[in-house]
């Protein structure tokens, strides 16, 4: 089969498509055929030696899969050939394709289709538990989103009004602005031509915001933390932006706020079966239309480096797929 390999820590540009043996589904796994592969930011950081995950060589990119069941080892039940599925692998996904723990695998409906689905897992995975289980939030409350055209920053949009929160988008162009509106968001901040900091107190009145989802890092996160609300919760989500803010603690002190990690992949080896629960009702509530898991653009297998520089330019309002 075909398969995108990093064989030492470069850029996309030296990545190789070549070909690598078919996987063998073990025992408790399942071989699927990948009809698509997802593709985040942290592949670029997982390519280049920067993520905090460092997988052994040679590895493929994309973390996340959707496809049809090709074989399953012994002692699997609940899944066959010919299902339609999702599952969340690390990395390895670009490629033709793979084996993985039936356990890590969950069913699709027939109207979701594999673009789609493939996008639900990570992105929608993050802001489901970053806004349920890590935000405490109660209806009505104000969600500033940073990279809200980005693949986890629409997530949080989406979510955060179907969870009854008032979103505030933020981005970086008016364009990715109306986006972000038309997936949830009900106000919208540019902040590249609009300070941070006095945009979010004068959209909520003076009051701060409740809710900060932040992806994005950098010198974003302390103007942020600036505008938050009286025992606000600033969501550390990861840093697309490149650097990693060191914030002020006294200013968790003035502002009487929480300071939350969500670390979703940790969180999801630690408590699968919740996990597998806000899964299955992300894949229902994509196939219902309740969110739109937005494709942005896809990409052949073989131009896995150009759908990487997409991601590496910011350019993408939504998820990035390949084909294998």
């Amino acid at each position: 089969m075909k398969a995108i390999l990093c064989s030492q820590y470069c850029g996309p540009d030296d990545l190789v498509l070549t070909e690598v043996p078919d996987p063998v589904a073990g025992p408790g796994e399942a071989a699927i055929v990948i009809k698509a592969a997802a593709l985040n930011f942290f592949d670029l950081l997982m390519i280049q030696g920067k993520y905090q995950v460092k997988p052994p060589f040679p590895f493929s990119p994309a973390a996340e899969v959707a496809g049809i069941i090709e074989s399953v080892g012994s002692g699997v039940t609940g899944l066959k050939p010919g299902d339609r599925v999702i599952a969340s692998c690390g990395h390895n996904g670009a490629r033709e394709k793979i084996a993985l723990p039936a356990t890590s695998i969950v069913k699709i409906p027939a109207e979701l289709d594999f673009d789609r689905a493939a996008g639900v897992i990570i992105t929608y995975g993050t802001a489901l538990h970053a806004l349920e289980d890590r935000a405490s939030p109660k209806p009505g409350e104000t969600l500033a989103v940073l990279g809200a055209a980005g693949g986890t920053g629409l997530a949080a949009c989406e979510l955060g009004k179907l969870l009854g929160l008032k979103v505030i988008a933020c981005a970086s162009s008016d364009e990715k602005l109306e986006f972000a509106k038309a997936h949830g968001a009900e106000l919208g901040l540019n902040y590249a031509t609009e300070d941070l900091k006095e945009g979010l107190r004068r959209l909520t009145g003076g009051k701060g915001v409740d809710i900060i989802f932040d992806p994005v890092g950098s010198h974003y996160a302390e103007a942020a933390l600036r505008s938050i609300a009286w025992e606000g919760r600033f969501l550390v989500i990861g840093f697309a932006a490149g650097d990693i803010p060191k914030m002020p603690l006294n200013l968790a002190l003035l502002k009487g706020c929480d300071i939350r990690g969500v670390f979703w992949g940790a969180w999801a080896r630690l408590n699968p079966e919740k996990n597998r629960a806000n899964l299955e009702r992300l894949v229902q509530w994509a196939a219902e239309g309740k969110i739109s898991s937005h494709v942005d653009r896809t990409f052949p297998l073989a131009q896995t480096a150009d759908a990487l520089k997409v991601l590496a330019g910011r350019k993408a309002m939504g998820k990035v797929i390949l084909h294998p």
